[in-house]
Parts: structure tokens; C-alpha cells; sequence
């Protein structure tokens, strides 16, 4: 599993020419679900990622969590994150699940993120979408674990 985690003020998802998705201040989720991923890797994430302390306390410092600032969580599946382009000119997208596995895992993060109480907003598994964002900070971070570290999980 590849996240990629951003800080936003506002963050929104477009599709097909409709909004699907809005949030205010929070965290907008890239979640790439790759062969082999499992509920345990999504119940580690899902545990984690509201109480990463990286927005601004009083004093500008990152010390508050999202949890601790109400913010909200806007999640879009991207089977791209895990494209391998170290060959040829064109990605392959070996590494990424198939695509009912993946849909299964999506819906099982959504519905986890949801049980750590905090709002959760997402895009449409599979669509083609647009997604705009104001990056706050800007603050961005690539979640992944190796195998061997879900061991000790």
C-alpha cells in the first residue's frame, strides 16, 4: 500500500463534470492498494494517519494531530502510485492489485478510517477523476511499509 498524504485547506473531487467530494482543512489521500496488501496494513494506516501530528500548534511547530484540529480526510484510490517507470518509456502497473481485490481493500480503508472517527470524504473507485487541492505548507508525505516491518505491527 502507497499513500501519498497531503495537507490541505480545501481539497476537492470532480468527475464526469460533477463534484463528488469536498473537505475543508485536513488530509487528502492518494491511496495506491498493491498485490499482496492486506487488512492489516489498512488497520495500521487507518490507526495512524489521524493521529500524525503534522499540522501547526500555537507556535507554527507540527504538533497537533488532525484528529486534534477537526479536520477532515478526503481519500482517492490511484492504482498509479504503484506504476514502475525504471524501464522502457512506458509504466507498468504490475505492482498494483487487480482491480475487484483493490475495489474490496479501498472500501474496507474507507470504512476503517470512518470507525477512527473522523470525517472521511473519497472519490469513485475506478473513475476517471479531478482532483484540486491547496496544499498547506506545503506538507506532503509518502506512507509505505515494507514487508517486514507489518510483522511487527
Amino acid at each position: 500500500m502507497r499513500i501519498v498524504l497531503q495537507r490541505v485547506t480545501e481539497a476537492t473531487v470532480r468527475s464526469e463534470g460533477h463534484e463528488v467530494a469536498r473537505i475543508g482543512r485536513g488530509l487528502l489521500l492518494l491511496v495506491g492498494i498493491g498485490k499482496g496488501d492486506t487488512e492489516q496494513e489498512l488497520r495500521f494506516w487507518s490507526r495512524k494517519i489521524p493521529e500524525l501530528r503534522i499540522f501547526p500548534d500555537a507556535n507554527g511547530r507540527m504538533n497537533r494531530s488532525l484528529r486534534e484540529v477537526g479536520g477532515e480526510i478526503l481519500c482517492v484510490s490511484q492504482f498509479t502510485l504503484h506504476g514502475d517507470a525504471s524501464r522502457g518509456r512506458r509504466p507498468g502497473f504490475d505492482q498494483a492489485a487487480p482491480s475487484a481485490v483493490a475495489a474490496n481493500l479501498y472500501d474496507t480503508f474507507l470504512r476503517l478510517l470512518r470507525e477512527e472517527g473522523v470525517p472521511v470524504q473519497s472519490g469513485l473507485f475506478g473513475a476517471k477523476m479531478s482532483v484540486s487541492l491547496v496544499n498547506d505548507g506545503p506538507v506532503t508525505l509518502i506512507l509505505e511499509r515494507a514487508p517486514a516491518q507489518l510483522a511487527h505491527t
